[in-house]
């Protein structure tokens, strides 16, 4: 699903006004005794071109390191890197401000923001963790002695929000502790008014509360179902198909059918909690499993999520009749691909004038990244051949390897995928685990093999095909962090690739008729 992006909280402006009263505060404090370090520190303040303005105040924190005012160019520095839109300064400069004023909620403010945006792109865990760290320090940081409670109120009631959705961020992207998330998330929609929670970074947490409740380990089907709701109220029109086709998958799954879906959007867009909202429980699964059986005419037809799920919970009757109408047919497997290893290689060996070719499955399968580069020295590619290969396959080569009177002159190893895991239930794509296993029938390269996190489509939608063959299935107990599946291995499977559009071809002019330019 593709990312909703909101505006953020930390425009320019809304920072100015946000944070008015400090700079009232610091600046009824401050007195420069030095006319030269005056007038220096006025001449960098009223500088009107940012950089120029920057490269001042620099300056004048090196001639004058222990000025009394030294926080108030780190904060000016602060808006001026801003205002470059410099966030590598802007984060140095909040930096070196809390090291003078450790309690700045200014610098506390930016500092998280920037972090948890650092955190987002590229979900390094020191960087997450660093900003949910300084998110609970802004959270105790006390109230500064000369602003008023007014405008303490006013400063924590647009920063406290921010700090807790930071510690939930950290809490499921870094530690994947989706309860603490949970936590985190509520306490700050708590802190908005309902309309508040309609747009925003509000509402983007709704997303994320959304789905941190129906994560395996914190899962909680009515409050997920809830907060998708709400969100889907709200989104933009583009982004409302792809919260619709989560809101339905769920509703259905904890109810049974989509009856009643309307009334709980209704609902959720009056209010952002539920308070004692309540769904009527879907049948049993194995109960489920049997309706989808017997809604089915044509069990060789039933979509892959329907059939995954009879093989999971039904009974065993069901299951041996869906399974005996699908075994050995064939089937596009649309999904996001968890795994597409390099699980063999295809080595060519050249000893006289025609190359051999060979395929030798490896004994560990390695990312295609990590296969090694190609040696210059062919002692050194027999070593990775034999030590690498599975044994049944590397004695294929023992007569080429060992005969002397025809030596070998050249030997080229390409790492190759046979196998493809693919993510194609909704619970397999939360737990980002692969359900359906497919064994293609003809070996790719690296270079033609998709790489993790593709999706596969229909190609009669205009979208790359994965298509196998039901070969064999087996069940997956639940685990502590995932719903029981089952694991659906396919053979014969091929690539079909994403059809070419047809370009656009114009008549040319006839006899009698020529062009026209406008």
């Amino acid at each position: 699903m593709k990312k909703l992006i909101f505006a953020s909280v930390m425009a320019s402006a809304c920072i100015s006004l946000l944070f008015t009263p400090m700079l009232r505060a610091q600046d009824s404090t401050i007195t420069i005794k030095d006319p030269a370090e005056y007038n220096t520190y006025q001449g960098c303040t009223t500088q009107s071109d940012p950089k120029a303005k920057a490269a001042c105040l620099e300056s004048f924190l090196q001639a004058y390191p222990q000025s009394v005012v030294k926080g108030a160019v780190l904060d000016t520095l602060i808006d001026t890197y801003q205002a470059l839109h410099d966030d590598d300064k802007t984060l140095d400069a909040a930096r070196r401000l809390l090291q003078v004023d450790p309690n700045n909620m200014k610098a506390i403010f930016i500092s998280v923001y920037l972090k948890k945006t650092q955190c987002a792109k590229t979900s390094d865990t020191q960087t997450c963790d660093d900003a949910a760290a300084l998110a609970r320090k802004g959270l105790l940081a006390p109230k500064p002695a000369a602003m008023s409670d007014a405008d303490w109120k006013k400063l924590t009631a647009g920063t406290y929000p921010a700090f807790h959705s930071a510690i939930a961020f950290d809490d499921a992207v870094s530690k994947k502790d989706f309860k603490a998330a949970i936590a985190e998330y509520t306490a700050e929609l708590m802190l908005y008014t309902d309309v508040q929670t309609q747009q925003g970074p509000a509402l983007q947490d709704t997303l994320f509360l959304a789905k941190a409740y129906s994560q395996p380990s914190s899962k909680d089907l009515v409050k997920a179902i809830w907060f998708y709701a709400r969100v889907w109220n709200f989104v933009p029109p583009a982004a409302k198909p792809n919260i619709e086709k989560l809101l339905e998958y769920y509703y259905k799954q904890y109810h049974g059918n989509l009856d009643g879906l309307d009334d709980t959007k209704s609902k959720a867009a009056l209010t952002t909690f539920p308070g004692d909202f309540v769904i009527k429980p879907a049948p049993t699964p194995a109960e489920l499993a049997h309706q989808a059986v017997v809604d089915t005419p044509n069990l060789s037809a039933m979509n892959l999520g329907d059939a995954e799920y009879v093989l999971v919970n039904g009974n065993k009757e069901d299951i041996d009749k869906v399974w005996a109408a699908l075994r050995d047919r064939a089937t596009p497997v649309p999904g996001i691909v968890m795994e597409a290893n390099a699980s063999a290689m295809k080595v060519i060996v050249t000893q006289g004038v025609k190359p051999t070719d060979y395929i030798i499955n490896l004994q560990t399968p390695v990312t295609c990244k990590a296969f090694p580069a190609a040696s210059a020295v062919l002692k050194e590619e027999e070593d990775y051949i034999l030590n690498s290969g599975i044994k049944a396959d590397t004695d294929k080569l023992s007569g080429p390897f060992s005969d002397t009177k025809t030596p070998i002159k050249k030997i080229v190893i390409e790492p190759v995928v046979s196998v493809i895991k693919v993510a194609v239930s909704q619970d397999a794509k939360d737990a980002k685990v692969p359900d359906f296993i497919v064994n293609l029938k003809t070996h790719v390269s690296c270079k033609e093999a998709p790489a993790a996190g593709f999706t596969y489509g229909l190609q009669s939608k205009g979208d790359a095909e994965l298509d196998g063959t039901y070969d064999s299935y087996t069940q997956v107990a639940a685990t502590a962090t995932a719903a029981q599946t089952a694991q659906i291995v396919l053979r014969d499977g091929v690539i079909l690739e994403k059809k070419k559009t047809a370009p656009v071809t114009h008549p040319k002019p006839t006899a009698g008729h020529p062009a026209t330019h406008k």
